[in-house]
């Protein structure tokens, strides 16, 4: 019998594993080394994807932020098309979620923006498996804060304990426990298979 109640998923790289090497190369063929150029920005300024993953800057403020940085060399359709189109699913870790629902609330937590969302994997269907998905940018928190994991709980209205989180990140993981929550790094299907069963969890 597991002492969990509410599995919650992380989404990228867990659901949908994601790629910006197409990115930069796409922007290479712009203009040679145009996109090794962004990704040093994007490198140095990471704290421009964060706030936009908190929600503090607008879909415009961020778009005409990676504009500029592309040298306006980039109409924004191309980029946001570009910058969207980076995710495939992982589709045996998605058919967990209906087995899961069986036995437990099961929910998504994501530290994502609303591009990604809206042009990105938001039309992807198994989203709609979730009881609730929570993101980043609509809560105004990120992985690791604590606000963003007391979301969850306030909705669920479960005991931290009952909480099992699954991210790749470990450093999230490690977050979630700080708030009294158990989980695991997520490494492939295979060892979450394994580490699900050791939790009793499947």
């Amino acid at each position: 019998m597991s002492k969990f109640s509410v599995i919650v998923f992380d989404l990228g790289n867990v659901l949908i594993p994601f790629d910006y090497n197409q990115v930069i190369q796409k922007f290479n063929n712009v203009k040679e080394g145009l996109g090794d150029k962004f990704k040093d920005l994007y490198a140095k300024n990471y704290f421009i994807h964060q706030k936009f993953e908190k929600g503090e800057l607008t879909f415009d403020e961020f778009v005409d932020i990676m504009l500029n940085w592309l040298e306006g060399l980039v109409t924004k359709d191309l980029f946001v098309q570009t910058f969207a189109n980076i995710f495939t699913i992982n589709q045996n870790v998605v058919d967990l979620i209906p087995v899961l629902k069986e036995k437990y609330f099961v929910a998504l937590l994501s530290n994502t923006n609303i591009l990604h969302k809206e042009y990105g994997y938001g039309h992807f269907g198994f989203l709609k498996l979730f009881d609730k998905t929570f993101y980043s940018h609509e809560i105004g928190a990120i992985k690791p804060e604590e606000k963003i994991y007391r979301t969850v709980e306030l909705f669920t209205q479960k005991p931290s304990a009952e909480h099992f989180f699954i991210d790749d990140v470990l450093e999230y993981v490690e977050g979630a426990k700080k708030c009294g929550w158990n989980g695991v790094q997520f490494i492939d299907y295979e060892k979450l298979i394994d580490d699900l069963k050791s939790y009793e969890i499947l």
